[in-house]
């Protein structure tokens, strides 16, 4: 595993490969989602890469080790698709087809991608990653309010103790076990200072304001519908997050396949690394039909 840095849309953005052993068949890209980073997928990658592929992982903007925004930005999903499509024209050159993953809301920028660039993505995966809950018209206005009002005072970075970060991903996540919390929370966050509470998360706190965007799910259906490639939907079982319209989702896409990793829950890349990767190689470099081991 090697980090390095690209730039996309004037932001230096830090990039995650895992290097195929010999001459790779394909490249993949892996998306993270929300308050994550590309190391995440470490129990994941290394499986893919020795499949024969070259695998790609940004830290998406504002997370991670990328440039966070300045001077007025911010952090829309359009943002992070232009950012993803600057990266591809830089490392995977047309017109060389590529492999793309996105667990969450990462997963909501590879459909985004997929459906605007319909042509580039030979296979796609979306590790529950389709969109958050559909908004309604009348959400707007108050959506813009608070999005106002959020900027007139940002949210700063808190220092934290390490006992206090990890209470926190515990909150986010109360269906990981403490030992992956641990295990992930230096990548999650880094030390800022020498104090007990010197402990910052990776990512800018402008994240934490509301978006004044509504999602609307018969616009993400569109742009499913424009997907030409095969597609895998992993869902993690019971213990998943999945929106209540997941269906009609899965239905726009022209050519699906639902795998299921029972007990794995949202974070399966933390949870279930291994039978992940085995779902995952077997769409990419097997048959269309994967199955978890």
């Amino acid at each position: 595993m090697k980090r390095f840095r690209a730039r996309g849309n004037g932001l230096s953005l830090s990039v995650v490969e895992w290097a195929a052993r010999d001459a790779p068949r394909a490249t993949m890209v892996l998306l993270h989602g929300f308050a994550d980073v590309a190391a995440s997928f470490d129990g994941v990658a290394p499986a893919l890469a020795d499949a024969g592929l070259r695998v790609l992982a940004p830290d998406l903007r504002g997370f991670g080790e990328s440039d966070r925004v300045s001077g007025g930005g911010y952090y829309h999903f359009p943002d992070y698709v232009a950012d993803v499509d600057a990266l591809v024209r830089a490392l995977v050159p047309e017109p060389e087809p590529f492999f793309l993953v996105g667990h969450s809301m990462g997963g909501t920028v590879a459909t985004l991608f997929a459906g605007a660039r319909e042509r580039r993505v030979k296979k796609l995966a979306l590790l529950e990653g389709l969109g958050p809950p559909d908004h309604t018209p009348d959400a707007a206005p108050a959506r813009m309010h608070t999005w106002l009002d959020d900027l007139r005072a940002p949210p700063s970075s808190q220092a934290m103790t390490e006992e206090d970060a990890l209470r926190r991903l515990a909150a986010a996540h109360p269906r990981v076990p403490r030992e992956i919390l641990a295990a992930r929370l230096p990548a999650l966050a880094r030390r800022e200072g020498d104090g007990l509470d010197a402990l910052v998360w990776r990512y800018d706190p402008l994240h934490r304001t509301t978006s004044p965007m509504p999602f609307f799910a018969t616009v993400y259906r569109a742009y499913a519908a424009r997907v030409a490639c095969p597609v895998l939907y992993v869902s993690g079982g019971p213990l998943g997050w999945r929106v209540p319209d997941e269906a009609e989702r899965l239905a726009a896409f022209a050519d699906v396949t639902h795998v299921d990793l029972a007990d794995a829950g949202h974070m399966m890349h933390w949870t279930k690394p291994a039978e992940l990767a085995a779902a995952l190689r077997g769409f990419f470099t097997g048959s269309k039909s994967s199955s978890p081991p």
